[in-house]
């Protein structure tokens, strides 16, 4: 049986094909109302199934948070299940923001969740965080191994209150993110062209203050809503730019629910990163 091809070639191939840029189907109620939909499961259907229809088909990333489905129950986990079969289907890769963390084979379950193949919420990479070890996220990094999956760790979140844990210095003087992005870097060694193990590195830092240089996708939310800009991204990724994912959700999402104005948005927003990135 042949080998799956890599996520990091397949998502290198598509930036380039499609642009730098990733774009969250976040469902926020806030969202639902200025479209004019209800905060209910109708409401979540439409909104998905247009933001799929707009950007699904010229979008290099699409990156659905689970928990604005959660919130709808096994009704909402439905509509998230289509929303990844249909945008897959349709050409992008699919993300799936959920940001688990555990042990053993809790986390084995979680892997299995998003990065197995049989299951119906699978997806070409997910979110995970490091902070009960690094070395608890071996059973989704392996699993994502096998199949051509990608596995993105938090590393340097945009929220201010990450600082206190990622900053903090080990007994060996490395920040714990520093920890997290050299794993990361032994992981993806010997990869061509990117390697498939990515870290969350905030697009509204200041700066990284850390070595970037992963072999990796560098996904970094924070454009738009959050705060940042396209201009910023140079400042915090310098010399790995051609690495980084930019995300913005609001920052397009805003411009719905006319299909016509949701592309024209993305369209706008992927030239700018372009023209600060030289993608």
């Amino acid at each position: 049986m042949t080998a799956p091809e890599p996520f990091g070639a397949r998502l290198r191939r598509a930036l380039d094909a499609r642009g730098p840029l990733c774009v969250g189907i976040d469902p926020h109620p806030a969202l639902l109302t200025e479209w004019g939909l209800g905060d209910d499961i109708g409401g979540l259907e439409r909104f998905c199934a247009t933001a799929v229809e707009a950007l699904a088909d010229r979008v290099a990333v699409l990156k659905p948070q689970s928990a604005f489905f959660e919130r709808f129950g096994s009704r909402g986990i439905a509509v998230l299940e289509r929303t990844v079969a249909e945008a897959r289907a349709a050409g992008a890769l699919v993300i799936m923001d959920a940001k688990r963390g555990d042990i053993g084979s809790t986390m084995a379950a979680y892997a299995g969740a998003f990065l197995d193949k049989g299951s119906p919420l699978f997806s070409d990479a997910v979110t995970v965080s490091p902070y009960l070890g690094y070395g608890a996220l071996r059973p989704a990094l392996d699993l994502a191994a096998a199949g051509g999956c990608g596995v993105f760790v938090l590393a340097l979140t945009s929220n201010p209150e990450g600082a206190e844990v990622q900053r903090a210095t080990s007994a060996g003087g490395l920040s714990v993110a520093q920890g997290v992005l050299d794993r990361l870097a032994a992981d993806n060694a010997g990869a061509t062209p990117l390697g498939s193990f990515g870290a969350v590195v905030g697009a509204t830092l200041e700066e990284a203050g850390a070595d970037l240089a992963i072999n990796g996708p560098l996904l970094a939310p924070g454009l738009g809503a959050q705060g940042a800009t396209a201009a910023d991204l140079p400042r915090v990724f310098g010399g790995v730019l051609r690495n980084v994912v930019p995300s913005t959700s609001r920052g397009v999402l805003r411009h719905g629910p006319e299909v016509a104005a949701l592309r024209a948005a993305a369209e706008r927003q992927a030239a700018e990163v372009a023209r600060f990135t030289g993608a």
